[in-house]
């Protein structure tokens, strides 16, 4: 019989034994969500790095859009979904901020696929995580964040981001574990017809 563990919030525990595992992350803007949604979906208590705002953000850290935000990602934050008896997939949420931006590029490698939170009062903070996505080379889906009621449709959201019609761009409530869990599937879903699409390709 396989050891388990899980947190204190009953979740499902996870199999010590998992040999691989898949790194995705979760990127966007300063208050998007990002680690809600990491806490929402994982299925151990997720490490964090959320420290206090203080006096010293102001000026630096735009929270006009976030009134009620009281902490700030200042690394990232990391969680864990068990897929099958051997299969783990590693979340790991971006910081925000753009002070934090150098963090990215090594939080990328490796990366199998990307899921980029967008606020739709703040479609420009999610333009730095595309260009750097497209940089790596890196598959990605987006997701509008429904904290607030959505000021743009769907369609307004990927052509104000300029994304082909291939990207994947749907709603979602970060709150909400099976909301969250959506999210990943169709994340998933999409590197899964990529992939499909690239050996169709290699046999022509």
């Amino acid at each position: 019989m396989h050891s388990r563990t899980s947190d204190s919030a009953g979740r499902a525990p996870l199999r010590e034994s998992a040999s691989d595992g898949l790194k995705i992350v979760i990127v966007g803007g300063f208050g998007v969500g990002k680690t809600t949604m990491v806490q929402s979906v994982s299925e151990i208590r997720p490490l964090s790095t959320e420290e206090t705002m203080t006096q010293a953000g102001i000026g630096i850290d735009d929270a006009s859009f976030v009134r009620n935000k009281t902490t700030t990602t200042v690394a990232f934050d990391f969680g864990r979904i068990s897929l099958d008896e051997q299969m783990v997939l590693y979340l790991f949420g971006a910081p925000g901020q753009e002070r934090f931006w150098f963090l990215w590029d090594r939080l990328f490698s490796g990366t199998l696929g990307a899921v980029v939170l967008v606020d739709t009062n703040r479609l420009a903070d999610s333009w730095y995580a595309l260009d750097r996505l497209e940089h790596h080379g890196t598959p990605f889906i987006v997701a509008r964040n429904n904290f607030t009621e959505p000021q743009h449709s769907l369609e307004d959201v990927r052509e104000a981001l300029d994304l082909p019609p291939e990207v994947p761009v749907i709603d979602c409530d970060a709150r909400k574990r099976d909301s969250s869990k959506t999210v990943l599937v169709t994340l998933a879903r999409h590197l899964y017809s990529l992939s499909a699409t690239s050996a169709v390709g290699s046999t022509a």
